[in-house]
Formats: C-alpha cells, sequence, structure tokens
C-alpha cells in the first residue's frame, strides 16, 4: 500500500484517508470484505470512527475509506498489524491498483463539508520554497467561492515522508470549481521546482452515513444546510417524545441527571440513525438529491413545508406540555 504525508499539530487525533480502486463488478466482494476490516478496527485501541465514502457518479471506481485513532501512535499499530496485513493480503485480487493512503497526525479538520486530501512528494531541500508556493496557493484559494480553509499537514517521521493539504470547501461545485481552474493550473507549474508529484483525493459530509438514497441518487450528497433542516425535522419531535416518556420514568426512577441524559442521547442517536433518518430522506428524496431534477418552485414549496413542519412540531408539543 502506498503511503502519503501527515503532521504535527496541536492534539493527538490521528486520521487516514485510503482510496481504494476497485474492480469491475467485486463491489459486493469489495462491501463484505470493507465490513470486515472496520469491525478488526474497532477492536483496536484508540480506534474513534470509520466512514466509507462511495465512487463518484461516472467516475472511476475509486472508494474512500476514513479512519480516525486517538493518536498516530495508535494509528500505524493498526496500519502495521498483522491482522489488517493479512486482510489486504487476502484482498489483494479485488483492487486494480494499490491502495492509497494519506495520514493525517494532529488535530483532524472539520469534515462537516467537502474535502480534497492533497498529498505533496516535495523535492529534498526544498521544504522552505514548498512552504512560500503553499502560502500563495491559499491565498488563491481564498478568492473562490465556498472556500473554508486549508490546514497542512507535515510529513510523519517513520511513517510517511510526503506533506498533506487538506482544502476544504462548502460544496462540490466549488470545491471542483477551484481544482479545475486556471489559477490552479498556474499554480502547478509554478510549484514543479519544490513538488515532484501531488495526488488528490475527495473526502465528503460527515452526515453521509445519514444521507443514503437508491441507486439513482448514489455518489450525491445534499447541501449542508438541506441536512441540517432535516436532521432538525427529524431530532426535535424524538428528543421531544424521548424525554415526554423515557426520561420522566428515568426521573420517578431517581435516575441522575447525567446519566439519564446519557441514556436519552444514546436512544435518540438510535432512532434518528434507524427509524428517524431513512423516513426523512424518503420523504424528502428530490428535494435532497441534487442531481435530482426539482423545478425551482417545487425546491421552494418543499423548503416551506419542511418549516411549516417545524411550526406544527412546536404548536403540537406546545399543547402537550401545557
Amino acid at each position: 500500500m502506498k503511503t502519503g504525508a501527515g503532521p504535527e499539530l496541536g492534539g493527538n487525533a490521528a486520521t487516514v484517508v485510503i482510496s481504494l480502486k476497485v474492480g469491475k463488478g467485486r463491489e459486493d466482494e469489495y462491501r463484505r470484505w470493507q465490513e470486515k476490516v472496520n469491525g478488526v478496527a474497532r477492536s483496536f485501541p484508540g480506534f474513534e470512527d470509520t466512514e466509507v465514502y462511495r465512487p463518484e457518479s461516472g467516475g472511476e471506481n475509486v472508494w474512500v475509506v476514513v479512519y480516525r485513532f486517538a493518536d498516530v501512535g495508535r494509528l500505524t499499530a493498526w496500519l502495521d498489524s498483522r491482522v489488517r496485513q493479512s486482510l489486504l493480503d487476502q484482498a489483494r485480487d479485488l483492487f486494480d491498483e494499490a491502495p492509497h493512503q494519506e495520514v493525517l497526525a494532529g488535530q483532524a479538520p472539520s469534515h462537516d463539508v467537502i474535502t480534497a486530501v492533497i498529498s505533496h512528494d516535495v523535492r529534498r531541500g526544498r521544504e522552505h520554497d514548498f512552504l512560500r508556493w503553499q502560502s500563495r496557493v491559499r491565498k488563491a484559494q481564498e478568492t473562490f467561492p465556498g472556500f473554508m480553509g486549508l490546514e497542512l499537514f507535515k510529513p510523519v517521521p517513520g511513517v510517511q515522508d510526503k506533506w498533506v493539504a487538506a482544502v476544504r470547501f462548502d460544496t462540490r461545485e466549488h470545491l471542483d470549481a477551484w481544482l479545475e481552474s486556471d489559477s490552479r493550473r498556474k499554480l502547478l507549474a509554478e510549484g514543479s521546482n519544490c513538488i515532484a508529484d501531488y495526488d488528490v483525493q475527495k473526502v465528503r459530509s460527515s452526515f453521509s452515513g445519514w444521507f443514503r438514497f437508491d441507486d439513482k441518487t448514489t455518489g450525491t450528497i445534499p447541501p449542508n444546510w438541506k441536512q441540517a433542516m432535516s436532521v432538525l425535522l427529524a431530532l426535535y419531535p424524538t428528543v421531544m417524545i424521548l424525554n415526554l416518556t423515557i426520561g420522566k420514568k428515568l426521573q420517578q426512577a431517581g435516575v441522575p441527571e447525567y446519566l439519564g441524559l446519557f441514556i436519552g442521547n444514546v436512544l435518540s442517536i438510535a432512532v434518528l440513525t434507524w427509524l428517524a433518518m431513512p423516513l426523512v430522506n424518503r420523504a424528502l428524496t428530490s428535494w435532497l438529491t441534487p442531481a435530482q431534477d426539482t423545478t425551482k418552485p417545487q425546491h421552494v414549496t418543499t423548503t416551506i413545508a419542511v418549516l411549516l413542519c417545524y411550526l406544527l412540531l412546536i404548536l403540537t408539543f406546545a399543547l402537550i406540555t401545557t
């Protein structure tokens, strides 16, 4: 497996972004294998979270997997473990080329936006030139619509020797506009004296696990504001109903508030993930997925309908509680 770059920033969190080019027709086998790998990763000390992102519509069959561990030492222990190497050996024929990974060691960047993870093979002795070049890149990015930030991660000694930039935009369209712009092409030409090679991977929103649709909309992610509105539509009634039922029972039983709140949060997440959000997704699919041909009047009508649902829920629970 090819390894990319990492950082030494404030905080101890460590993230690895792995891209895997799956062979045509091997997707089902890959998914079963990936579930097995994720299950093993969860058993390792320091594991925090993992996300699997499907290929972009119309693009190459490249899947992206993100793992987060408490620190780079425990992430490295997982990456270098015998059990993981054995799983990789078992799946070699599933991939058209060797998997590629980038390690981001340090405070992980925000995941609520569209992120391009760009690894750079910096020429030896040209690190200061590279940093000055990255400064010019950032100034150019700041002029583009939707730019949310840039984190630059240094190489991790003994783990990998590349530099990684995590570039964040608010939408995929804005990110692609930057990646395909003449300004970036000119900067890449200017930077050829300090970088020998680079690689780009795209990582979508962290809400993606709650926004799954059928095959015809696979690979599309709703705008962040629609995600937030949809989550609120499911979250508010879930929390209110749990508070009025199980919450009261816990209070009557003398359960401490801090423990009752934890139990309530666990139940809320479970209801959202397996019941409420799937129902909201199904009801609002044509509004949530940009790939669908929704007319502007339909779009506005659905947005107003969601706002009216908020009002109806507030009035309903006001009557119940008073």
